[in-house]
């Protein structure tokens, strides 16, 4: 059996699409799974050591330079790639235009389906044209959980249920390459970035967590400018903290996956520390808590919610649990 996977973006949705991949070879362990995804997040599927091909997808690139020659000899190379090979299921989990069109030139051999969402969750940018390229749409309850959302398409289309805790198919930090910039001994991150305000932590809120896990390291990656001076000025109140140089994405990811505690915001990288099971406190202060909580370990603490931000000694309390018994 051979099948596709088209999840193009964003970095924490790409993350929550990797268990699928575990579940479709733990019924069909003959498969071969090919991923369609941005280019810039390649490397984070190529750390599933189960996935065979990765076709990258540019269009954050192309759309700057559409009229060039080589950027449109790149998408035809982008199409005629995805075309070298038939697939028995083709499985659209983002359920957009642009993501329905990869799914229509994607070729399947004969009685083969492509599949995808029948509606999108709360919140989501769902668009509904994308159900044009399918040949079975699946419905699923709008409060599904990020996770569960792929798994359950793809159980539906191959017959089998949901039953078994998400297994990412991620490295173990043991035995894996420990970047040179991180500290030698235990760490713990903040990742306190991200782009919408409202979701952001309060500032002294951070100072009194890093202030109570004193004297432990704690790194502070930064993805903008506004990010960046954040950092600087959290560093300026925590003798122990320290600001990180910036970092590529797997720099990043490698930040995460050896933390002694990661401590983040609604964001990626903090839901790929919970995806590596590293003691990871998720803070929720303007988005849903369902839609993305780690809620598949005890290792992982989800605290807040919509318009809900936890305080800074409930952090802290999670923090210290966590470091106690992990």
């Amino acid at each position: 059996m051979k099948i596709l996977l088209v999840r193009v973006s964003s970095l924490g949705d790409v993350l929550h699409n990797l268990p699928m991949v575990a579940d479709i070879l733990r019924r069909h362990p003959g498969a071969t799974i090919d991923w369609v995804v941005e280019e810039g997040y390649q490397s984070l599927v190529r750390l599933h050591p189960q996935v065979r091909k990765i076709i990258p997808w540019a269009l954050r690139r192309w759309r700057k330079s559409l009229g060039k020659l080589e950027t449109r000899a790149e998408i035809k190379g982008f199409f005629r790639t995805l075309r070298e090979e038939e697939y028995d299921y083709v499985f659209d989990t983002q359920g957009l235009l642009k993501t329905g069109i990869i799914m229509g030139a994607a070729r399947v051999r004969r009685g083969g389906k492509k599949v995808g969402l029948a509606n999108g969750s709360e919140g989501s940018g769902y668009e509904g044209i994308s159900r044009f390229f399918h040949t079975d749409s699946i419905p699923l309850d709008p409060r599904t959980h990020a996770v569960a959302r792929g798994r359950m398409v793809a159980g539906a289309a191959l017959g089998y249920p949901i039953n078994t805790a998400p297994d990412f198919g991620l490295p173990a930090p043991q035995g894996a390459q420990r970047p040179a910039f991180l500290p030698p001994d235990d760490y713990a991150v903040f990742f306190h970035g991200t782009a919408r305000d409202a979701k952001k932590w309060p500032h002294a809120d951070w100072i009194a967590l890093g202030q109570a896990l004193a004297p432990m390291p704690v790194l502070l990656p930064w993805g903008s400018q506004s990010e960046l001076e954040d950092a600087q000025s959290l560093a300026s109140a925590l003798p122990n903290a320290r600001v990180l140089p910036k970092l590529s994405m797997m720099d990043a990811v490698g930040v995460a996956q050896h933390a002694r505690l990661a401590v983040g915001v609604d964001t990626g990288l903090t839901h790929i520390a919970a995806a590596f099971v590293r003691p990871t406190v998720e803070i929720y202060c303007d988005s849903p808590k369902w839609k993305t909580e780690g809620n598949w370990s005890d290792r992982i603490v989800n605290l807040g919610d919509m318009g809900m931000p936890p305080s800074a000694p409930e952090v802290i309390a999670a923090a210290r649990r966590l470091l106690e018994t992990s």
